[in-house]
């Protein structure tokens, strides 16, 4: 019970101070600019040609251009997670303030505590995006009912949200590595392009090579059925990003045990 209220007051205080950070307007500024350029891009493609895109089944009910969104936002949301939570703790460990949480908290309650910050941040701020971008795919596509757009964007929250949260707990660990917080940035981009180029040496080698296993160990390779109407299937994939989340999270905890905070 005790180690729930320690979560509890870290994770309050550390929402506080985030939503009042200017970093966070800036970033649902550029999250929400990026969507918008790829939704006029998608539109435009989508009236163009029809689309006929693998493991998207789940979207026949969908206007195309918001199922673009969807496909295109899971390559830019990694690097989008990495700027809003590089300096998590990295921050805190260079400038030895952590040591101020750590005496009145459990290592365990902070760590929990800082990913559920950036859990709720992330939360928020793609929910506020999504509901922008349905809205407008209402009233620009007049088949889309009002029932479908509320099931799509819960499917379409729900699944971004399973697929970030493993992207939050790997920065988290990038940021628990390193006392410098630039250094923790730079690292988290090339675990993000070491992932993908996992995932490109396992396609390409489908077939050719016993290097075909590697895209497993890539999390951005467990995306394709997070919209399967298949419950096994989406069971799977979120199975897989929990693993992913409990992996790095734990490899955060251990780093920090480690530490001389």
């Amino acid at each position: 019970m005790d180690g729930l209220k320690e979560i509890a007051v870290v994770w309050s205080a550390e929402t506080l101070r985030a939503v009042r950070s200017a970093r966070t307007l800036v970033l649902l500024g550029l999250y929400g600019m990026f969507s918008l350029v790829v939704l006029l891009a998608a539109s435009f493609v989508a009236n163009q040609t029809r689309m006929n895109m693998e493991g998207m089944e789940a979207l026949e009910q969908m206007p195309p251009d918001v199922a673009w969104i969807f496909k295109i936002t899971l390559w830019f949301l990694p690097v989008y997670v990495a700027l809003m939570g590089f300096d998590q703790i990295s921050g805190e460990v260079g400038s030895r303030s952590i040591r101020y949480l750590t005496v009145r908290a459990r290592v365990s309650s902070v760590l929990l505590g800082k990913f559920l910050v950036q859990s709720s941040l992330l939360v928020g701020l793609v929910f506020v995006i999504d509901v922008g971008l349905f809205i407008y795919a209402r009233f620009a596509h007049p088949n889309f009912t009002f029932a479908a757009m509320v099931l799509s964007l819960l499917k379409v929250w729900l699944a971004t949200l399973v697929f970030a949260l493993a992207y939050v707990a790997i920065t988290i660990f990038c940021s628990s590595l390193f006392r410098t917080s630039g250094v923790s940035l730079v690292f988290n981009f090339m675990l993000v392009m070491s992932f993908l180029l996992m995932e490109f040496i396992g396609w390409y080698s489908e077939g050719k090579s016993f290097l075909v296993n590697i895209r497993y160990l890539a999390p951005s390779y467990y995306s394709g059925n997070l919209l399967s109407p298949v419950a096994s299937e989406f069971g799977l994939s979120a199975l897989a990003y929990a693993c992913f989340t409990v992996i790095f999270l734990g490899g955060s905890y251990a780093v920090l045990r480690a530490r001389d905070l």
